[in-house]
């Protein structure tokens, strides 16, 4: 391991909640936005990790259920600065969304308001130039040669035609796949796997994995035999985040089935929330907190809120916690290597193909959008301007423009 490897490595608790508490305030975009944002933050300006170790990470939380960018912020704490570090970077990336919805539940709908569509409006348009300047950064270094740009373009083409969880699963898994068979042992490259640091070892990896387990299919049990109001709420929603694959918008059906099916959330209340949620940063997953704070008998309002925040996203930590140390070592083979590499180049196709859909098609509405991607691009891309500050000048223009 190089001494550049371990100063990535190491970190402090406090800086990892610094630097992700500004994404949480920042990241607009959705789920494939937040990759975007999290390569420019730790990638790009900070180099915590090589684009290597940021490519095979975001191939790992794309096979996981649960909110994949969520997953990759708690890696990227954890790999900093530990356990404290994993949970630093999910208070940091939650935390504003989740107050926000939660006060949107008492009444503060002033999140939308007149001239709310403008800023809303420059956010996407902001989300599409951070997109496309981390797909264009990620295919030079993942997708250079003819045969990993031939996998990247084949994995958005599947990916446009099955927008599915299904779907992108299949081009990972087909990506791999082509990558052992086709691509030479010689480019498989020398040490890119020092740059993420793993400090939880497999026996611990078996037990998260094993209590992730124990969980999902012990809380109905336990929820069924105790009739308890909190355990049903708990099962729900952790049953939520530990079944859906895709994470983002693919979650809304279960948590319907949930809480408006049940009667715990009036229906008009569901759709209102879900569209605060589009006008807040940070995971679409925070939107259990307003389900919880809604909920018509306890536990409910800030309580209710809260519980439902923790149990949605219990699945992931146990998750990531879980499956990273098997994927770490699993990275370092040299054989694994090939077939990693086919990931990552189709991992750069369904960043492509999300760029088109649902980014670009919800982002660019008018001219007027379009000329402020445009504009945030070449900031992005040519002047080094950070992210944040491109998303929040957008938003201002959007507000005055749109």
């Amino acid at each position: 391991m190089t001494l550049a490897s371990e100063t990535r490595q190491r970190g402090s608790v406090g800086e990892v909640f610094i630097a992700f508490l500004g994404l949480g305030l920042t990241s607009f975009g959705g789920p494939i936005a937040h990759l975007g944002y999290f390569r420019d933050a730790f990638v790009v300006r900070r180099k915590w990790l090589s684009e290597q170790a940021y490519a095979d990470l975001v191939a790992l939380c794309q096979f996981l259920p649960g909110p994949a960018s969520s997953q990759v912020g708690m890696a990227l704490g954890l790999q900093r600065a530990g356990h404290a570090g994993m949970l630093a970077a999910w208070i940091g990336f939650t935390l504003p969304s989740a107050m926000l919805l939660i006060a949107f539940a008492y009444g503060a709908s002033a999140l939308g308001g007149e001239g709310g569509s403008g800023w809303i409006a420059g956010l996407k348009a902001a989300a599409v130039a951070v997109v496309a300047h981390a797909v264009l950064g990620m295919a030079r270094s993942l997708a250079p040669d003819r045969e990993r740009a031939t996998i990247a373009v084949l994995g958005m083409v599947v990916a446009m035609l099955m927008p599915t969880a299904v779907g992108q699963v299949a081009v990972l898994v087909a990506g791999g796949l082509i990558g052992l068979a086709w691509l030479p042992a010689s480019d498989t490259g020398n040490g890119a796997h020092d740059d993420l640091a793993v400090p939880v070892g497999r026996r611990a990896g078996a037990i998260y994995l094993l209590i992730f387990f124990v969980l999902l299919a012990g809380l109905p049990m336990l929820a069924a035999a105790t009739d308890d109001g909190m355990l049903r709420m708990v099962d729900g929603f952790y049953r939520a985040g530990a079944l859906v694959f895709g994470g983002g918008h693919v979650v809304l059906p279960l948590l319907q089935a949930e809480t408006v099916e049940t009667g715990l959330v009036g229906r008009e209340a569901f759709l209102a929330g879900y569209g605060a949620a589009q006008a807040v940063p940070g995971p679409l997953f925070t939107f259990a907190a307003y389900l919880g704070a809604v909920q018509q008998t306890p536990p409910n309002e800030v309580v209710g809120g809260v519980i439902a925040l923790i149990a949605i996203f219990v699945p992931s930590a146990l998750l990531i916690l879980g499956g990273l140390p098997f994927w770490d070592g699993l990275r370092k083979s040299s054989t694994a290597r090939k077939a990693l590499m086919g990931i990552n180049a189709a991992v750069v196709g369904l960043l492509a193909a999300a760029l088109y859909d649902p980014v670009f098609t919800q982002g660019i509405a008018s001219p007027t959008a379009m000329a402020i991607a445009a504009a945030a691009f070449v900031a992005l891309a040519a002047w080094q301007v950070p992210s944040w500050a491109v998303v929040v000048a957008a938003g201002l223009v959007g507000f005055v423009t749109l």
